[in-house]
């Protein structure tokens, strides 16, 4: 274990499978910048517009088994293919003729999202060495990166091609994915331990203490981070009457995200991965706050600040699950996994609720508040982990 702990940062390889981050996420985040047209065509509820996020997460349920999994074979085939079976779904959700089918088609992308984001940063991890942290930096700045370029793609393809005409960009993850497979076929993407099979129960109980306080750290960010990226567009859209402004603005959000997630993994490494979430959490919910108060550059500043701080704690969060999983890597980051989708999925559908009764508006101050709730529980992570 200590020769695999200091092994070298393999960047050239951390860079392909960032890639492979990248091009998978552009497709799921299609839903957010075209809910707006989706719920004028199938006439939803806020309600059940953020359920349809929650259907896209159940598959998040099996995440640790799918760790478990990984952990003893090759996953290999599940990155490989992710692309394309992403992009077959979300490509097809404008031609969905009934809420029910939308739902399955988002289901069908929930499960190659799951497969994918379990085996992935493991893998990453394992390449970084004693790097932890800038490995996960670099490979959640390729899903930020697709996030902040998937609005615009999703919202310039629907405005060419019309929302129920969009359906061939899944071109591309098809491409992409035999693509993948030409230069992945041949590299082992699993890092189990044939000698020692961990069972599901022994790793959680190896991992509560850092699992636990992320649970609620998560729920904490999940209210921010679900009323910002799934209906930003639809509240900019409320205000504006624009769905150009509203795919922008989730844009610079997402940019701003990039520029986080690149950041605080690598910084977490000298500054300490507590320290990084305290610095992020007090800052996002603030940011949260100014931008509902305010307008014009003000709002926009505060949008960028948001999603700086806001999406810069994943890699940081990654990074601590590695360092304390133990022989269990893949199970341990299921079931971080899990917790972290449907700790989102179901405060969506939540922050729906609330939208519904009393305005978009007070959402977002609901989410501000609830931002701040995770704070106590940084202070009851473990620190720093010697290499």
């Amino acid at each position: 274990m200590k020769n695999k702990e200091q092994s070298p940062f393999k960047a050239a390889e951390i860079l392909l499978l960032s890639f492979c981050h990248f091009v998978h996420d552009v497709y799921s985040s299609f839903l957010a910048p075209l809910l707006p047209l989706l719920i004028e065509k199938l006439s939803m509820s806020l309600t059940q517009a953020g359920f349809l996020s929650a259907v896209m997460q159940l598959p998040a349920l099996l995440n640790p088994f799918i760790g478990v999994l990984a952990d003893r074979v090759s996953l290999r085939y599940f990155v490989i293919l992710a692309p394309m079976m992403t992009a077959i779904p979300m490509s097809l959700i404008g031609l969905a003729p009934s809420y029910g089918v939308l739902m399955l088609l988002l289901f069908m992308a929930g499960i190659s999202v799951a497969m994918f984001h379990v085996p992935a940063p493991v893998m990453i991890a394992r390449m970084a060495g004693t790097k932890k942290g800038r490995g996960m930096s670099f490979f959640m700045t390729g899903g930020e990166l697709a996030r902040t370029l998937g609005p615009l793609t999703a919202v310039g393809a629907v405005s060419l091609m019309g929302l129920e005409g969009f359906w061939p960009i899944m071109v591309v993850g098809i491409a992409a994915s035999w693509w993948l497979y030409r230069r992945f076929r041949n590299v082992d993407l699993s890092f189990h331990n044939h000698r020692k099979k961990t069972p599901l129960i022994t790793t959680f109980k190896n991992m509560r203490h850092v699992l636990l306080p992320l649970t609620f750290i998560l729920l904490a960010r999940s209210f921010m981070h679900g009323s910002m990226t799934i209906f930003l567009p639809v509240f900019i859209q409320s205000q504006s009457g624009n769905i150009w402004l509203g795919g922008i603005a989730l844009t610079l959000f997402e940019a701003a995200g990039v520029a986080g997630v690149l950041t605080a993994g690598s910084l977490s490494d000298y500054l300490g991965r507590r320290r990084m979430l305290l610095i992020s959490l007090v800052g996002a919910p603030l940011s949260v706050l100014l931008f509902v108060v305010s307008d014009d550059w003000i709002r926009i500043a505060s949008l960028l600040g948001c999603g700086f701080m806001l999406l810069s704690t994943t890699p940081v969060m990654l990074a601590l699950i590695q360092e304390h999983a133990g022989d269990s890597p893949a199970t341990a980051n299921g079931m971080f996994m899990m917790t972290a989708f449907l700790a989102r999925s179901s405060v969506v559908v939540l922050i729906g609720l609330i939208a519904d009764q009393f305005g978009l508006q007070t959402a977002y101050f609901v989410s501000a508040v609830a931002g701040l709730a995770g704070i106590p529980f940084i202070l009851m992570l473990p620190g720093r982990v010697d290499s």
